[in-house]
Formats: structure tokens, C-alpha cells, sequence
């Protein structure tokens, strides 16, 4: 059975108007570092991003952040963290993110969160990969995505066949119970995307 020892996280940069989405930032990386799963980010030391990071590392755990070189000083990236990856742009960026973990999840976000998110269910709707992707869902912030989802389905633009699948969790303590569950069943061999593929998509 496949395990999960890498989450890649996408959240926004800024904290959000609800006090909520940091508490549920902070939660969650206090969730990871004790199941000893390793966090992938964007590297920034601001908003929630800087809010799930630093809390891992304050629990023991290990991070990897991964950030665009344009982007080291406008998002602060995070020096204390055990490894930090700077890329040549965005591009390269998400398929490194994409190439170490083993599942994404979505807390809240802006615009650049939102793009990397549908991006994962873009390639998962095509077939290229199989790893899990859930929307934490704090304070219902992604109801008008799942809303959407469904004028989709309703309008037969998302058509049998062409299924999206997204795990959805209310709160942090299901996070990480609905990923294990989705991922072991999961052969290793469907989460692998190769480098080739991933640079053409």
C-alpha cells in the first residue's frame, strides 16, 4: 500500500480576512510534523504560507519550500526551513512541487492559489497522475469552487468520463485521515508523472 510522506500545500500569501484560515494554517502544519510527513511550499515566509511552515518547523517537522527567484524577496522567503529550492520561474517551480509530494492540499487563497490547484485537477481530469487533492475548506471558504464545480457538471462541460475528483475536509483533524485513505489506495506506479511529461503539460 502507497503511504504519504510529502504534502505539497498551496495557500495564499497574505493571512485572509478570518482569523480561521491562520489558526487552520497553524494546525495543520502541527499536524504534519507529528505524522512526520514532510511539507512542500512556495517558500515564503508571509500569510498562511508562512503560517503552516513555520508552525511545522516549530513541531519538529521538516519543510521543503520552493520559490521562484523574482519571488525570494517580495514573498520573504522562509531561511529556516531544511531545504529551499529556488527556480528560474514559475514553471519549474510547480513541477518540482508537483514531483515531491505525494498529495496536494488547498487551504485558503488568492488567485495563485486557486491557479495551482486547478492546475493538479486539470492534469488528475486527464489521466496524468492519480495523487490525491483535497480543499480544506475552513469557515466553508471553497464553497464557490465546489458551486462552480457543479454549474459544470449541470451544463455538461465537466461530462461523464471526465471526472473531477477532490476530497473536501471542514475541518483539520479530517485532512490528513482523507488523504491517507485516498492515497493507499493508490498503486505507486499511477502517482509517478515524468519529468518529460510534466514539462509538456
Amino acid at each position: 500500500m502507497s503511504t504519504i510522506k510529502t504534502v505539497c500545500v498551496y495557500c495564499g500569501s497574505g493571512p485572509g480576512t478570518n482569523p480561521q484560515f491562520t489558526e487552520g494554517a497553524k494546525a495543520f502544519g502541527k499536524a504534519l510534523a507529528e505524522n512526520n510527513i514532510r511539507l512542500v511550499y512556495g517558500g515564503g515566509s508571509l500569510g498562511l504560507m508562512g503560517s503552516v511552515a513555520t508552525s511545522v518547523l516549530d513541531h519538529g517537522g521538516t519543510v521543503t519550500g520552493i520559490i521562484p527567484e523574482f519571488l525570494r524577496k517580495r514573498e520573504n522567503a522562509l531561511t529556516r526551513v531544511q531545504e529551499m529550492i529556488v527556480t528560474p520561474d514559475m514553471h519549474e517551480r510547480k513541477r518540482l512541487m508537483f514531483e515531491r509530494s505525494d498529495a496536494f492540499v488547498a487551504l485558503p487563497g488568492g488567485v495563485g492559489t486557486l491557479e495551482e490547484l486547478v492546475e493538479q485537477l486539470t492534469w488528475k481530469q486527464l489521466g496524468r497522475h492519480a495523487k490525491p487533492v483535497l480543499l480544506a475548506n475552513f469557515d466553508n471558504f471553497w464553497e464557490p469552487l465546489f458551486s462552480l464545480l457543479s454549474h459544470m457538471r449541470q451544463t455538461e462541460f465537466i461530462r461523464a468520463g471526465l471526472s473531477v475528483d477532490i476530497l473536501k475536509a471542514d475541518r483539520v483533524e479530517d485532512i490528513l485521515p482523507k488523504l491517507k485513505s485516498a492515497v493507499a489506495q493508490i498503486a505507486d506506479e499511477e502517482k509517478q508523472l515524468s519529468p518529460d511529461v510534466a514539462r509538456k503539460l
